[in-house]
């Protein structure tokens, strides 16, 4: 094995990557976002650097958000994605290239999955995995996935939302919609414009979701103040929101994540839909910490929910625990084509 074989869990997300290394924890969080020059389409910034970019840039530098919706939209930009952060967790000595795991959506195609390993050898991985993010998530949120019992995962995320029941370290039945972060704050926005006649920006509407964002009309609700430029007369002016007009800007997006998860019930097994009613649903992913969350699933569905610990980080903590019993899930979840 070397002393320079360097092992990296990589949670490739719609909104942000986020890098693990065994060993020294979670050394990077970064936008999923690369800055492109435009005629040439040469790389000039990835992760954080580039969103730096977005919004503040002349019209010939595009920011680019390579796995929109969850999948791999662009091979050139997901291969400058994944050498950037390859390149940021290793040392340059290391000339053996580490050994990567990545997660991906759990509806990827044999054809993106070839991609994506394809990318990461060329971004220098010796040898790249792939694993289907709702395993990754679960087992990141402390789920036994080898059991015989099933279990569910909500996996909340920017770009999707994934709902998948896992047994036997499979995926049973699993739905995977474009319905999270991003859409959220783009209803916020929409609401806003449509009350107040006020036009904000994405990381308005990002950071409304985070101070006062619920899933549901509560009696206690909280409530700040936000700027925005009045489409009437083109100027600043400032509207007080409550977390209560959140909720019902959400509404919609969130019916439509319990119907995938009815959806996924009607596809399971009744036994392990058994299994689910008696220990219960587990959010995960940073959408998953909007306030009432699970509360608003177990009104519909009549089942526990429970938010994972430490949500927006479970699928990176999952890529490491397959990092550091490696040899076992390479005979196990890493050569199924089905993992």
């Amino acid at each position: 094995m070397g002393v320079f074989t360097r092992k990296i869990g990589i949670d490739l997300g719609t909104a942000n990557t986020v890098v693990f290394v065994p060993g020294r924890g979670f050394i990077i969080n970064e936008p999923t976002i690369v800055a492109l020059s435009k005629p040439d389409n040469t790389v000039l910034a990835v992760g954080a650097e580039a969103k730096e970019m977005v919004g503040r840039t002349p019209d010939d530098i595009v920011a680019y958000r390579p796995l929109k919706d969850g999948v791999v939209a662009d091979y050139y930009i997901t291969k400058a994605m994944l050498t950037y952060f390859i390149a940021k967790a290793t040392n340059w000595w290391d000339i053996m290239g580490p050994e990567v795991v990545i997660s991906v959506p759990a509806g990827i195609t044999q054809t993106e999955r070839r991609a994506v390993i394809n990318a990461a050898k060329e971004a220098g991985a010796r040898q790249a995995f792939i694993v289907r993010e709702p395993i990754l998530a679960a087992l990141g949120a402390g789920i036994p996935i080898n059991a015989r019992s099933g279990h569910m995962i909500i996996n909340m995320g920017g770009g999707t939302s994934e709902v998948a029941v896992i047994a036997l370290g499979n995926i049973v039945s699993w739905a995977s919609l474009r319905v999270a972060g991003n859409k959220f704050d783009g209803a916020i926005s929409d609401y806003i414009k449509k009350k107040y006649g006020l036009s904000i920006g994405d990381q308005t509407a990002e950071n409304i979701k985070m101070k006062v964002g619920s899933a549901l009309i509560t009696k206690d609700r909280r409530e700040m103040q936000v700027r925005g430029r009045d489409l009437a007369s083109g100027l600043p002016k400032d509207v007080t929101l409550t977390s209560n007009e959140i909720a019902d800007a959400l509404n919609p997006l969130l019916m439509e994540v319990y119907q995938a998860v009815q959806n996924v019930f009607n596809d399971t097994p009744p036994e392990l839909v058994a299994d689910i009613m008696e220990k219960g649903i587990i959010i995960s992913g940073g959408t998953g910490q909007l306030n009432y969350l699970p509360q608003f699933f177990e009104r519909f569905l009549g089942v526990p929910v429970y938010l994972a610990e430490d949500p927006l980080y479970c699928v990176a903590k999952g890529t490491g625990l397959i990092l550091s019993h490696i040899d076992v899930y390479k005979r196990t979840l890493l050569n199924k084509r089905s993992s």
